[in-house]
C-alpha cells in the first residue's frame, strides 16, 4: 500500500511517462484524425474503405500480405534463431551479423534494394533473361512488397527469439523430451 508521504512521488514520477505519450502518441493521433475528417469524403471516407470495391480490396490485400509476412517471419526467424543460439560453430558471429544487416537500412533503402534487385533492369532479372530469355520483374507487385517486408522484419525476429531462447532452460527441454514430447 502507498503511504501518503510516497503519493506525491509516484504522481511526480508518472508525469513525464504522461508527458511523452501525449507528446508522442495523443497528438499525432488527434491530428491525424482531423486531418482525415477535412478531407473531400470527411467522416465518410472511413465508410467509403469498406464499402467501395476498389478500397475494400486494398485492405483485403493489405492484411493478408501482413498474414503472411508474419507467418513467414516466424517461421524462418524461428528456425534460424534458435538454431543460432544453441549452436557454436566457426563464423557464428559472421551469420548473425549478415541476418541482422538490415537492422542498419532504414525501410526507404530496403524498397529501393528490391528494386534494384527485380525491377525491370533490376539483377535478378537480367539473370533471368540470360536463362530463360524471359526478365523477370517483380518489385513492383505483391511479390516485391513481401521480400522487402520480410527483408525488413526477420532481423528483428531472428533478436528475439535468440533472447528467448536463450532463456529456455534446456534441463526442462530433456525432461519433456525423454517423457516423449
Amino acid at each position: 500500500m502507498v503511504r501518503r508521504q510516497e503519493a506525491p512521488q509516484l504522481l511526480l514520477s508518472i508525469v513525464p511517462i504522461v508527458t511523452i505519450f501525449a507528446a508522442f502518441f495523443l497528438l499525432p493521433f488527434a491530428r491525424l484524425l482531423v486531418a482525415s475528417l477535412e478531407g473531400p469524403l470527411g467522416a465518410g471516407a472511413y465508410t467509403a474503405v469498406l464499402t467501395n470495391p476498389r478500397y475494400f480490396s486494398s485492405l483485403v490485400t493489405t492484411i493478408a500480405l501482413a498474414f503472411v509476412v508474419t507467418l513467414a517471419t516466424l517461421v524462418i526467424s524461428t528456425v534460424a534463431g534458435v538454431f543460432l543460439d544453441r549452436n557454436r560453430f566457426r563464423g557464428r558471429a559472421a551469420v548473425i551479423a549478415a541476418l541482422t544487416l538490415p537492422l542498419a537500412f532504414p525501410g526507404v533503402v530496403v524498397g529501393f534494394m528490391v528494386i534494384m534487385l527485380g525491377g525491370r533492369q533490376g539483377v535478378i532479372g537480367e539473370i533471368a533473361k540470360l536463362v530463360s530469355g524471359q526478365n523477370l520483374v517483380f518489385a513492383y507487385s505483391i511479390v516485391g512488397l513481401f521480400v522487402g517486408y520480410i527483408y525488413f522484419s526477420i532481423p528483428r525476429v531472428i533478436l528475439t527469439v535468440m533472447a528467448a531462447a536463450e532463456k529456455l532452460d534446456r534441463n526442462l527441454e530433456e525432461a519433456a523430451r525423454s517423457l516423449g514430447a
